[in-house]
C-alpha cells in the first residue's frame, strides 16, 4: 500500500507573499512532502491579500531544496489562456527539475469577473477546463495549434519545452469534472468532504476504468487552523466563510466584502469548525486527518489558515501531527 504524502498549501489569501515564503522554506524543513499555493486575484473578504502565485512559486522553488510544488488550484479563463499556463509551467519545470505539479479547476468569479469574464453556467466551467487541458497537453507535446473555441488560438507554440511533463491533478467538484479529470489529468483532487468524495471518487474511478488507464493521485484537500487556545484558532477560520457556500463557485458573486457577507448569512461557526481541522490539541488535528487518508487520499493538501499563529502552527504540525501520522511516537 502507497504511503500517504502529506503537502502544506501556502494561502495566498490570508498571508503577504513574504510571509508565505517564510513559510514554504518551514514546511520543507519540518517534514512537509509538497508545497501547494491558491491561485487567487482577489481574497474571500475585504482585507485578506493577494499575491500572484506565479512569480511566489519561483521564488520558493529558489527558496526551497528538494520539496514539490505547485498551485492548488489554477483556473484557466479570462485572466489566464491555457497557452500561458503551459508556458509557466514549462519554465518552471526548467528551472526546478522533477518537482513541478499542475493544479487545474474551473476557478471562481471572484478571480475571473474583475478582469472581464462573462461568468458562465457550471457546465460550460467544466467545458472551458476540458478544452483547456487538451491545449496545455497538446502544447508539451510540441504542437502547434490553431483553433476557435473557450480559447483561440492562432499558430500556438511553445518553444522552451522541459524534459519532464509536470502531473496534472484536476479539481473536481461535480461528477462531470470528476469525468474530466480522468480523461485529461493524472489525479483526482477535491475537498474532503465526507459526504461527497466517495459518490465523486466512485465517478472518478469508473471513468478511467473506461478509459482503459489507472487511477492517479487521489488529493484531499483541508484547510487547518492551529493556535494555543481553541478560541483563537476558531477565529481564524471564521474570514473564510466566504469560500464555503457553494454558490460562489457557481454565480457571479465577485466582490470580497460580497463574498464574505454571503458566507457569514449562509456558514455558522460551528460549520467552521466542522469543515476546517481547528484546535489547540495537535491530537485532534492527527485524528482529523487520519479520517481523511481512510477516504482514500493518496496525497492530503492542508492549508495553513492559522492566522494566529502560522509558523507556530508549521512548527506544531513537523514536531508532533506530522511524525505521529506516519507512525512516530511522539512526546
Amino acid at each position: 500500500m502507497a504511503t500517504t504524502r502529506y503537502f502544506f498549501q501556502a494561502s495566498q489569501e490570508h498571508f503577504p507573499p513574504e510571509d508565505l515564503l517564510a513559510q514554504a522554506v518551514e514546511a520543507e524543513q519540518l517534514g512537509f512532502d509538497g508545497i501547494a499555493s491558491s491561485d487567487h486575484l482577489q481574497p474571500w473578504w475585504e482585507g485578506g491579500q493577494s499575491g500572484h502565485t506565479w512569480p511566489w512559486l519561483g521564488a520558493a522553488g529558489h527558496a526551497t531544496s528538494t520539496i514539490l510544488l505547485g498551485t492548488g488550484v489554477t483556473p484557466p479563463g479570462a485572466r489566464y489562456h491555457p497557452g500561458l499556463i503551459a508556458q509557466a509551467w514549462a519554465t518552471l519545470e526548467r528551472l526546478f527539475p522533477g518537482r513541478m505539479f499542475l493544479g487545474i479547476g474551473s476557478g471562481e468569479a471572484l478571480n475571473e469577473v474583475p478582469v472581464g469574464d462573462p461568468w458562465p453556467e457550471p457546465a460550460e466551467q467544466v467545458a472551458r477546463m476540458d478544452e483547456a487541458l487538451d491545449i496545455i497537453d497538446r502544447l508539451w507535446r510540441g504542437e502547434t495549434i490553431t483553433q476557435d473555441g473557450h480559447f483561440t488560438c492562432r499558430d500556438l507554440k511553445l518553444h522552451t519545452l522541459p524534459e519532464r511533463r509536470p502531473p496534472v491533478w484536476v479539481s473536481a467538484f461535480g461528477p462531470e469534472a470528476a469525468k474530466v479529470a480522468a480523461r485529461r489529468g493524472d489525479g483526482f483532487w477535491t475537498l474532503a468532504d465526507p459526504e461527497r468524495v466517495p459518490e465523486l471518487l466512485d465517478v472518478y474511478r469508473g471513468e478511467c476504468e473506461a478509459a482503459g488507464k489507472q487511477p492517479g493521485e487521489i488529493v484531499l484537500h483541508a484547510g487547518f487552523s492551529w493556535a494555543p487556545d481553541e478560541q483563537q484558532a476558531l477565529e481564524a477560520v471564521i474570514k473564510w466563510k466566504g469560500a464555503q457556500p457553494d454558490d460562489v463557485y457557481r454565480d457571479d458573486i465577485h466582490i470580497p466584502a460580497n463574498v464574505y457577507a454571503h458566507g457569514e448569512e449562509t456558514t455558522s461557526d460551528a460549520d467552521m469548525k466542522e469543515g476546517f481541522i481547528v484546535g489547540a490539541d495537535p491530537a485532534t488535528h492527527v485524528e482529523r486527518i487520519r479520517e481523511i487518508v481512510g477516504l482514500g487520499a493518496t496525497i492530503v493538501v492542508l492549508q495553513n489558515n492559522s492566522g494566529a499563529d502560522p509558523h507556530g502552527a508549521i512548527r506544531v504540525y513537523g514536531e508532533q501531527v506530522l511524525p505521529a501520522l506516519r507512525g512516530a511516537r511522539v512526546g
